[in-house]
């Protein structure tokens, strides 16, 4: 937890903590923001309503206008299933379509993969991963950077892919 801070004050962006079991308060240290799929849900919860909605409207009272039963065009109990079976729909779409999008998923594979280190990472050990794409990545001076966390070892991971 004291290196993933380390990393967030020296202005990391671009980094991972890997544990072998869920750590409380490790979003906090990494400088983590609040997740934006409860938006991303709500915004299609409100979406697949309103389409039921219209859908149902459109075709109840512009498209086949016809009273059934003496019910007016508009019967509100009509619309219960539908918007409710269309609103789960669209969220359960939202959800899993957003977080692969906010994971950035599906990545096959990832370098640090490829170390033979990480393999422990469900068994015993804990892992901060610096993206070399990270605008303050300077090789020297974040080899110094996780030096000062007093790490067991230090390992620069290639990425073979071209």
């Amino acid at each position: 937890m004291h290196a993933a801070e380390k990393v967030r004050d020296a202005g990391y962006t671009h980094f991972d903590v890997h544990t072998p079991f869920p750590v409380h308060g490790m979003d906090k240290a990494m400088g983590l923001k609040d997740s934006r799929l409860g938006w991303i849900v709500a915004t299609m919860a409100i979406l697949g309503f309103s389409a039921a909605v219209g859908l149902i409207t459109w075709a109840n009272v512009i498209s086949y206008p016809f009273v059934v039963g003496g019910k007016p065009p508009l019967s509100i109990p009509a619309y219960a299933p539908v918007c409710f079976e269309l609103t789960v729909l669209f969220s359960a779409f939202g959800a899993v379509f957003g977080m692969l999008g906010l994971n950035k998923l599906p990545q096959h594979n990832h370098p640090i993969f490829e170390s033979d280190r990480f393999r422990a990472v469900t068994d015993d050990k804990f892992f901060v991963s610096v993206e070399c794409a990270d605008p303050k990545y300077d090789e020297s001076g974040t080899r110094a950077l996780l030096e000062s966390t007093k790490p067991n070892h230090i390992e620069i991971v290639e990425d073979n892919e071209p």
